[in-house]
C-alpha cells in the first residue's frame, strides 16, 4: 500500500478522505497525569482509570472503584487552545472544575483534594 501525502489510501475503495486523526496525549503528559494518579491510588482515593484517544478529544477518566462512572475526568481538547485553554478537569456531575493551557496547573485543582485527605 502506498501513502500519498494527502494521506488518504488509494487501494481501500471504501475509504476516500484524509487519515482519521486522534487527538492524544503525549509522553510528558502522561507523566504529569500518572504522577498525580500514583498519589491518589497511595492515599486510598483512586483505584483505576481509563484512558480514550477520540477524534476531537484525549480523555483521561479516574474511578474509585472499577463499574462506576469516573470522579473525574482529565481532558485535552487542541480545538480550545487558543481560547479557554486545551485542558480541563471535569467532575462526575459534569461541571468543568479547571481549564487552562498548562497541565499542571488544571490539575492543581485534584491535588488539593489530596492535602486535604492526609490531615
Amino acid at each position: 500500500m502506498v501513502i500519498h501525502p494527502t494521506n488518504t489510501f488509494p487501494s481501500n475503495p471504501l475509504f476516500k478522505g484524509p487519515a482519521p486523526v486522534q487527538v492524544a496525549f503525549d509522553r510528558k503528559e502522561l507523566a504529569i497525569i500518572l504522577s498525580l494518579y500514583g498519589r491518589m491510588v497511595a492515599a486510598g482515593e483512586w483505584r483505576d482509570y481509563g484512558i480514550s484517544f477520540l477524534r476531537e478529544m484525549a480523555v483521561f477518566s479516574v474511578f474509585r472503584r472499577t463499574a462506576e462512572n469516573p470522579l473525574y475526568r482529565i481532558e485535552k481538547r487542541p480545538k480550545l487552545r487558543e481560547r479557554q485553554g486545551q485542558y480541563m478537569v471535569v467532575g462526575m456531575d459534569g461541571q468543568v472544575l479547571k481549564r487552562g493551557t498548562d497541565l499542571k496547573a488544571v490539575l492543581r485543582v485534584l491535588e488539593r483534594k489530596l492535602i486535604r485527605t492526609v490531615k
